[in-house]
């Protein structure tokens, strides 16, 4: 449902104001290019689109900025990310960038600055006032969502901030002023988007409303919580939906996307398929993609940086000042996760344990200014300067300092030189998204030369330790590291201990190992694949018919096939007045009986209606269903000219006066002495878990049951009787929240076959075809059904429940909609005598 608080904010159709600089018009007479005014088309043609523009969308934009002569001055910050990520893009792709500044401009200078920064560098900025500012940055992102993100939750008013709707609003206001940006300079027939970032979940869903075939990649830099913490939020769906709107979805490790995909299953239904190493969502037609891939460092950057003449003179000047110690080096962010306070008492458990290390151990840390300000901060600071404090009071000394602090902004020529001489390095924080300071830290310290000729002592490169949390996204790739939970304070302090004494060989064993995978895991690497995936991702855009629906935050597409439409009433009426020989087919659960109804009974109105048309003596109607032949013929007594087909198709009854046909009469059920016991012990273990029984197949139903655990066990169930079952004539497959276990050779497809044939074979050829499913197994009906079309059977219509990826042609929204559908045909067939049917004999 729709915030209230949110209404005024998501107008997303509201674009009118802001296309104030030139850009590509929408719609275009170029050939095989498709106007967006062109999504409701019965026919959309294939098209080569070439390989557009990126629009690289981030809360800041690369750039530095500084006042000086009465005017601004700006330059490409060397360090941003999101340019160092162009190095990976395709030669000659070009970029445009979108974010705010890190300055403050007057808004009489807005526009002046705005053009100077598109002509010169290819950046749009955001200007956002002071008030939507500060509250959606410092407060909704660093006060709110960055604490869940990292596992912390706003339990009293002492302990995190509490959700503010005055927050929300802002999030979403800003969210909606970058999107107005990127539709300033955005060829959507051609141009790539990509979002960076916590700050700018919800804007895909202004994107994709404005333009429903772009194509737009998201990547999360922080971590993504588990189900448990980000279901605590109050706008978790709207936030969930909006990064569905994606095409691709990225994340720096598995267990990222592991709790985003568990949050999809748990809150909004959807299971995820795995492709041939690809994972996606299918989401209203569209498949999402979920890519796992941890970013990399700037190599040529960091390689220039350690070469250059400044670098080398200070790491001349510390390698004086430190010689004779052994330096342990921390580079943090002044923020509560990375936990420094937990480093000083280990550090300080080091001194108290090893006494030979004293005035021997000096551990630095380079701290980077905050990103935020308020009391944590503040609480932070304090925190550490007393912990260091205490440590330096108790083991230091006139020409002794155990710990170091290196405060304000810090060079990258100047971290680099504490690279380059330390000893290792530490990264403890107790939940960081990535961090990339042992990468920098490991390529600082292979082989330099320059550096090493101007060192006091021996030279230190080629050789490095890596301490690292295992609470960070890093620590995966870095095999060669000492991982430590950082919450263990003693065994942080042996971790110290073990890199200060460890073998020379065994450190430059692990560097080689790291640097091997640094060095070829890049930022382009990374960039590159993301970019690949993108493309991949976007591919099918133009070849599927979108339209929108839902309002607000709660939008979303739906993409289907060109030819896939929804089956008019008028239409279907229309052919079924002109033929003479139908067959109807309908699946019972999900289409003529909705799938939430506890009693699964027929209504009157349902037996009222297959009677009617059952009895047209031109009709042959079926109930194809997989419920059992028993319950089957309880139901339907009464509708004496029905077909019923049960268990998928293994019996079949042509009306009520016929007996029941076994389409397997001759196969063996003695694997259900086998796979019985399995599916027992499964669901003995699967708490809501429960086993059907039919008499030609078996069914692990786990709907009721945890949806992460249901979908493990199910997987599980099925290796389990592949594994022991692989000599018998059986199926073993998946369903939807069922695991089931059918003979060879049955299936609703071989339903449809068999039913046409036999009405060819006693001279009825079939003119019309008319069959409804809801679910996966009706695929199979779909199929055969399609390919009767070439067959002689002038009108086909097989239709799906939903709008959903589909074999069907056509689609109904809902039973309501079937059974509307069917009262059409119904009132079609009142004029026709019930005194006359159409009667198969058949022999069992």
């Amino acid at each position: 449902m729709l915030s209230r608080s949110s209404f005024n904010l998501l107008n997303l159709d509201d674009y009118s104001c802001v296309i104030d600089r030139p850009r590509i018009p929408r719609v275009m007479t170029v050939p095989g290019i498709l106007s967006d005014f062109n999504d409701d088309d019965d026919v959309i043609n294939q098209r080569n689109v070439t390989s557009g523009r990126r629009i690289i969308v981030a809360n800041q934009l690369p750039l530095k900025a500084r006042f000086e002569s009465g005017k601004w001055v700006f330059e490409f910050d060397p360090d941003s990310l999101v340019l160092q990520l162009k190095s990976g893009l395709k030669p000659g792709t070009e970029c445009v960038y979108v974010g705010s500044l890190s300055v403050d401009i007057d808004p009489s200078e807005q526009d002046e600055v705005a053009q100077v920064l598109y002509d010169g560098f290819k950046c749009v900025p955001t200007f956002l006032n002071l008030d939507i500012q500060n509250k959606f940055y410092h407060g909704f992102c660093k006060h709110y969502l960055w604490p869940i993100f990292h596992y912390m939750l706003p339990v009293t008013r002492t302990h995190g901030v509490r959700f503010d709707r005055a927050g929300w609003r802002a999030y979403v206001s800003a969210n909606k002023i970058f999107a107005d940006k990127v539709m300033e300079v955005i060829n959507p027939d051609e141009d790539y988007v990509w979002i960076h970032d916590y700050h700018l979940m919800i804007m895909s869903t202004f994107l994709r409303k404005r333009f429903h075939r772009i194509r737009v990649g998201f990547f999360l830099h922080s971590p993504f919580p588990s189900s448990e913490i980000y279901r605590t939020l109050p706008v978790r769906d709207e936030i969930l939906r909006a990064l569905l709107n994606c095409d691709l979805v990225g994340f720096h490790t598995f267990d990222y996307a592991r709790h985003f995909l568990s949050c999809c299953s748990r809150m909004l239904g959807l299971d995820y398929k795995s492709k041939r190493g690809y994972i996606g969502l299918e989401y209203y037609g569209r498949t999402v993609s979920i890519k796992i891939l941890p970013v990399g460092i700037d190599m040529g950057q960091i390689e220039m940086v350690k070469s250059s003449q400044k670098t080398v003179a200070k790491a001349q000047e510390l390698s004086r000042r430190f010689e004779g110690k052994k330096m342990i080096l921390g580079v943090d962010d002044m923020d509560m996760f990375k936990g420094i306070s937990f480093k000083f008492l280990a550090f300080g458990k080091l001194l108290e344990d090893y006494e030979e290390l004293r005035g021997l151990v000096v551990l630095v840390q380079i701290l980077n200014p905050a990103r935020s300000r308020g009391q944590d901060v503040i609480e932070l600071e304090n925190e550490m300067q007393n912990v260091a404090s205490e440590v330096n009071s108790r083991f230091g000394n006139d020409g002794y300092e155990p710990i170091v602090f290196i405060t304000g902004p810090v060079s990258t020529h100047d971290k680099v030189s504490y690279y380059s001489i330390a000893e290792c390095v530490v990264v403890n924080a107790v939940r960081d998204g990535m961090n990339l300071v042992p990468y920098k830290y490991t390529v600082s310290r292979q082989s330099n030369p320059e550096l090493d000729k101007v060192l006091v002592t021996e030279p230190r490169t080629k050789k490095s330790v890596i301490i690292v949390s295992e609470f960070i996204g890093c620590s995966p790739s870095l095999s060669g590291a000492i991982r430590v939970n950082p919450w263990n304070i003693e065994s942080v302090a042996e971790a110290m201990n073990l890199a200060i004494t460890m073998p020379e060989r065994e450190k430059e064993m692990r560097h080689e190992k790291h640097y091997r995978y640094i060095s070829s895991h890049d930022v382009a690497y990374w960039a590159r694949s993301f970019d690949q995936d993108l493309e991949r991702a976007c591919k099918e855009h133009f070849h599927k018919r979108c339209w929108g629906v839902g309002f607000g935050l709660y939008f979303r597409v739906v993409a289907l096939g060109p030819n896939f439409r929804k089956l008019s009433v008028e239409h279907i009426v229309s052919s079924y007045n002109k033929t003479s020989s139908r067959l109807i087919l309908l699946d019972y659960d999900g289409t003529v009986m909705p799938q939430g109804l506890v009693d699964k009974t027929p209504s009157k109105e349902v037996i009222s209606i297959l009677n009617n048309l059952s009895n047209d003596p031109k009709n042959v109607v079926f109930i194809v269903s997989g419920r059992g032949k028993d319950l089957l013929g309880q139901w339907f007594d009464s509708c004496k000219k029905l077909g019923l087909s049960a268990e998928h198709g293994y019996f079949t009854r042509w009306s009520g006066e016929s007996g029941w046909e076994c389409g397997g009469a001759t196969v063996d059920v003695g694997w259900k002495k086998v796979a019985l016991p399995v599916m027992e012990h499964y669901t003995e273990a699967t708490d809501g878990s429960f086993i059907e029984q039919k008499e030609s197949a078996l069914v692990w139903h786990h709907q009721e049951a945890d949806p992460d655990f249901g979908t493990w066990q199910a997987k599980e169930l099925l290796d389990h009787l592949e594994s022991v079952l692989a000599n018998e004539p059986v199926i073993v497959k998946r369903g939807q929240q069922i695991v089931e276990v059918n003979p060879q050779g049955v299936s609703k497809g071989v339903v449809v076959d068999k039913l046409v044939t036999t009405m060819q074979s006693i001279g009825r050829p079939l003119d019309f075809v008319l069959c409804i499913g809801d679910d996966q197994s009706d695929e199979d009906m779909f199929e055969k059904i399609s390919s009767s079309v070439g067959n002689g059977i002038a009108e086909v219509f097989a239709c799906t429940v939903g709008q959903k990826p589909s074999n069907a042609k056509y689609y109904l929204d809902d039973t309501v909609d079937v059974i509307k559908m069917l009262h059409g045909l119904e009132a079609a067939s009142s004029h026709v005598p019930r005194n006359t049917g159409f009667h198969v004999e058949t022999q069992t």
